[in-house]
């Protein structure tokens, strides 16, 4: 972890540059697996565009990388859900009623490895971006991170305030995540470049006007990482 000394930092975004201390900073890496993002996986046999979730994989390395270099903690959220689907909810659930996954498997039992089942390909995540040692990973079962999940009490075991958010999917997992996180009283940054929606590239630009107007902060990789040099820069 970052040690004792200043590590406070100006971070350029919208609507306004934010100050944020490093020392009580963490990096959201939400839902980045193989189900979402490589060919072969649950979007893509479903007939969904993951060209722009393809396009994020780069800043997010860069990212996790200067996170890593910076001793900013990291922790991944992980869609899934056990084999037995236990964990997914009632089918009578609003949630279970509105799952495109649970019918797609119903129908194509052959896939089950490509969906987001813990313990099968779908569910990993990427080879890119692997946890490394010291990183944390979640498992959720819901859109929303802290639903179900021990997330905020990791969050408050390490007295993060400042969370970076990237991943996907934009409009879904890392806008529900993040509008959770803001009515916690953290201080949600989400990265324009290193998250990617789901669907109509509409989307994106709701998520990124709804952060800036009302739930946070939106910057971008460059400069994240401008920022979180800067520090090093200054020391030498």
């Amino acid at each position: 972890m970052i040690g004792q000394q200043n590590d406070t930092v100006t971070v350029q975004a919208e609507p306004q540059p934010i100050v944020v201390d490093l020392a009580k900073a963490a990096l959201l890496v939400v839902d980045m697996q193989n189900a979402f993002a490589h060919k072969g996986g649950y979007f893509d046999l479903v007939g969904l565009d993951i060209t722009p979730i393809q396009g994020i994989i780069e800043p997010c390395r860069k990212i996790i990388d200067g996170a890593h270099a910076r001793g900013i903690r990291i922790i991944y959220l992980q869609m899934g859900c056990s084999p037995d689907l236990s964990d997914k909810g009632p089918p009578d659930a609003p949630s279970s009623i509105k799952s495109r996954v649970l019918s797609m498997m119903k129908e194509h039992p052959e896939w089950k490895d490509r969906f987001y089942i813990y313990d099968t390909w779908g569910a990993e995540i990427i080879e890119e971006l692997k946890p490394r040692e010291g990183d944390i990973v979640v498992k959720k079962q819901k859109h929303d991170g802290f639903i179900g999940t021990n997330l905020d009490i990791v969050l408050r075991t390490f007295g993060a305030r400042y969370l970076f958010f990237v991943g996907a999917a934009t409009n879904i997992c890392v806008e529900s995540t993040l509008r959770h996180a803001f009515s916690l009283d953290y201080f949600p940054i989400l990265i324009s470049d290193a998250v990617s929606q789901m669907g109509s590239s509409v989307t994106q630009e709701a998520t990124l006007l709804n952060v800036q107007s009302t739930f946070g902060w939106v910057t971008n990789a460059e400069d994240l990482l401008r920022a979180i040099r800067s520090i090093e820069n200054e020391r030498r």
